[in-house]
């Protein structure tokens, strides 16, 4: 069994008994189709004289060698041999149950799972919108919601980001034509930094030459993970507003703008944006930032400041979904 490249132009071994298997997320249809002609310039026939399966990653960063081994596996296979020798080949290592299907069903089920994790998100920003127009806790509602059985909303923020939530459900739509409720949810996420950034303006509407501080850049807490964060889009919205911004990300260390160390990022701001959910933001000492800051505001985004200590410290809080 080897690995083999998958680009048009490589150089395919042309040796039988070979097993390809994909661990990326690809969409469906994607081994019967694309990967068969590829593989089958090499003049060999697919089932024939070589295997194909899927057998979807499942891994989140900072954890990713224990859920190799512990996570249950989805294994589909292009024929049933495929499927067999793979399932055997992950059985020597997976520690998880292995669950045996078609390639095509496996690529549509770890689309399925980040998809609905995006839908998800999706009605919670939503919801959180909903709850500022009324005048509640989108927080506590929520938390008290979950206690119900069968609910379980996730929570709301500043967008959606990483290489898999963001982008997964577009390997859906592209080629569905009943994709309607996944592509209002991406459209719902995707708007999150214009409204994050209307909760800006609000707070410091009268302000000239209005400085934000960005907390957090990742796309979410105690990662240095930056791939599609929604903080990119809040900063490029914020500067053709006219906003002047810093950047303080303690995980971070280089990334398309400067990234300032604590005292610096706030010196002269007007506002703090947490757009990621840091545990170090959980403790920030609210008497050296407030001596530093030119006003006291805070946006949070993702519920993570310790909002009773910063108010009685002097700061105007506002937290995403609540009045």
């Amino acid at each position: 069994m080897c690995g083999i490249c998958l680009r048009n132009d490589c150089s395919l071994p042309e040796k039988k008994g070979n097993l390809v298997i994909i661990e990326s997320t690809i969409p469906p249809n994607t081994c019967e189709k694309q990967v068969k002609q590829i593989l089958e310039k090499s003049t060999l026939k697919m089932c024939e004289d070589f295997c194909v399966s899927h057998c979807p990653e499942r891994a989140i960063p900072g954890n990713t060698l224990h859920e190799m081994v512990y996570n249950d596996r989805v294994i589909g296979g292009v024929d049933e041999k495929s499927t067999q020798l793979t399932a055997d080949l992950y059985s020597s290592f997976v520690k998880g149950n292995l669950h045996l299907t078609t390639s095509t069903t496996a690529e549509m089920i770890k689309l399925m799972e980040n998809t609905f994790r995006d839908v998800n998100i999706a009605l919670a920003n939503e919801f959180a919108q909903i709850a500022d127009d009324y005048g509640i806790d989108v927080w506590k509602a929520i938390e008290i919601a979950n206690k119900h059985p069968r609910v379980n909303i996730l929570k709301p923020g500043p967008g959606v980001g990483g290489h898999c939530i963001a982008i997964d459900p577009w390997f859906l739509t592209e080629n569905a034509n009943n994709s309607s409720l996944i592509m209002m949810s991406r459209q719902i996420n995707d708007s999150m930094p214009q409204y994050v950034l209307k909760m800006v303006k609000e707070m410091l509407t009268g302000i000239e030459n209005p400085i934000i501080t960005v907390f957090g850049i990742a796309y979410k807490g105690d990662i240095a993970d930056t791939r599609a964060t929604p903080a990119k889009k809040f900063i490029k919205l914020a500067e053709k507003e006219g906003f002047k911004i810093k950047i303080y990300d303690p995980f971070v260390k280089e990334w398309n703008y400067p990234i300032l160390g604590l005292e610096e990022a706030v010196e002269g701001s007007d506002c703090i944006v947490v757009l990621t959910d840091h545990s170090e933001f959980r403790n920030v000492d609210p008497e050296n930032l407030h001596n530093k800051m030119r006003k006291p505001n805070i946006i949070d985004t993702r519920n993570i400041i310790n909002k009773d200590l910063l108010e009685k410290s002097g700061y105007k809080i506002k937290i995403i979904g609540t009045r």
